[in-house]
C-alpha cells in the first residue's frame, strides 16, 4: 500500500495495486501547474486509489484532463485524463516514501526545458510513453 499526501496534511490518500507509467514529465502543462521544470507520476488504477483525509480541490487542465490539489497549501496531487477513465496519475513526491516508485522513463522532453539535462540513463520521450 502506498500513502501520501499534501505538504500541509489537510489530503491524504491510498493506493493499491501495483504501479506502473512511472515517469517524469517535462510539459508545459506539468510545469505550469506545479511551479517546477519537472514532475514525477505514477498510475495506478482508479479503483486502487482512495482519498481517506480531506477533499482536494479540482480543475480542468485541458480538454480531456482533471487534476486535484491541496487547497490549503497547493500541493499537487493527481492527473487523469477523460482518454483513460480507469486510470489514474499520482504525484510521486506526493507520497510518504517517493524512493518507492522511481521513475522508469521520461516524457514529453520535445517540450522540455533546454536548460533541464537528464543524466540518469532512463528512456526518454518526445511526447507521451509508448503504449
Amino acid at each position: 500500500m502506498l500513502k501520501g499526501g499534501c505538504f500541509c496534511g489537510t489530503v491524504r490518500y491510498e493506493a493499491e495495486g501495483e504501479p506502473w507509467h512511472e515517469t517524469v514529465c517535462h510539459c508545459s502543462i506539468c510545469r505550469r501547474t506545479t511551479g517546477a521544470p519537472i514532475v514525477a507520476w505514477f498510475t495506478v488504477k482508479t479503483g486502487d486509489f482512495r482519498i481517506v483525509a480531506g477533499e482536494p480541490a479540482r480543475f480542468r487542465s485541458s480538454g480531456a484532463a482533471t487534476r486535484t490539489f491541496c487547497g490549503a497549501c497547493g500541493t499537487a496531487l493527481t492527473f487523469q485524463s477523460a482518454d483513460h477513465p480507469d486510470e489514474i496519475d499520482v504525484t510521486t513526491c506526493s507520497l510518504d516514501d517517493p524512493e518507492r516508485v522511481p521513475p522508469k522513463s521520461h516524457t514529453w522532453r520535445a517540450s522540455g526545458l533546454a536548460w533541464v539535462k537528464s543524466a540518469d540513463g532512463l528512456p526518454a520521450y518526445p511526447e507521451k510513453r509508448p503504449d
